[in-house]
C-alpha cells in the first residue's frame, strides 16, 4: 500500500519590499512521504519570492513532468516554473522549453555545490533559466516544519528573513545563473 501525502497548512504574511508586494496567503501544502521537512519549506519561500494569486503548488515529486511550483496565465501559458532541489539536465531543459522563466532553487551545500559544478556549464545556454542558491546550514528551515504553521517572510536586498513566534532566520540568496539583461 503507497504511502499518501500529508497535508500541511501555512499561513503565510509575505512582505516583499523588492516588488513592493504586502500580501497574506493561506497555503495548502502536499507533502510527499519522501520529501523532507527543509525541501517542504523551500517550496514555501520559493512561493513567498514569487508570491501571485496565480502562482502554485505542482505535483513536483509525484509528477516528474510538473514541477515543485507553476504560474500560468489567464490563457493557460506557463510563464513560470520553479524547481527545488537537484533537478537533472534533461528535466531543467524541458522545463525552459515549456515556460517563459525558469527558477531552480538548489540547497544542501556541499551536495548543491557539487551538482552545480556537473551541471552549470551544461544547462548555461538556457536563456530562461536562472539558479539560486541558498546556502543553508545546519537544516535551519526544519524548525518551522509543522501541520500548522503561521509564517512571516520578509524580503529586502537580496535577503530573505522567515519567522513564527519561536524561531527566525535570514537567508540570503546566491544567483548562480540568471538570463542576460535585455539590452
Amino acid at each position: 500500500m503507497a504511502l499518501k501525502a500529508t497535508i500541511c497548512k501555512a499561513e503565510l504574511q509575505i512582505a516583499d519590499m523588492e516588488r513592493n508586494y504586502f500580501q497574506d496567503h493561506a497555503l495548502t501544502i502536499a507533502r510527499h512521504p519522501s520529501e523532507t521537512d527543509e525541501r517542504m519549506m523551500v517550496r514555501i519561500l520559493a512561493y513567498a519570492i514569487h508570491a501571485d494569486e496565480l502562482l502554485s503548488f505542482g505535483k513536483g515529486l509525484s509528477d516528474e513532468d510538473e514541477p515543485d511550483l507553476l504560474l500560468r496565465d489567464l490563457t493557460g501559458v506557463i510563464k513560470l516554473w520553479i524547481e527545488i532541489g537537484q533537478p537533472d539536465e534533461k528535466r531543467i531543459r524541458r522545463a525552459c522549453g515549456r515556460a517563459d522563466r525558469v527558477f531552480v532553487y538548489v540547497y544542501g551545500g556541499n551536495s548543491s555545490n557539487l551538482w552545480w559544478k556537473q551541471i552549470g556549464s551544461e544547462v548555461a545556454r538556457c536563456r530562461n533559466l536562472t539558479v539560486v542558491q541558498l546556502p543553508l546550514s545546519g537544516k535551519p528551515l526544519a524548525q518551522f516544519a509543522a501541520r500548522n504553521m503561521q509564517l512571516n517572510c520578509t524580503i529586502q536586498d537580496g535577503q530573505l528573513w522567515l519567522a513564527d513566534a519561536q524561531n527566525s532566520v535570514m537567508i540570503e540568496q546566491e544567483v548562480l545563473q540568471a538570463p542576460a539583461a535585455a539590452a
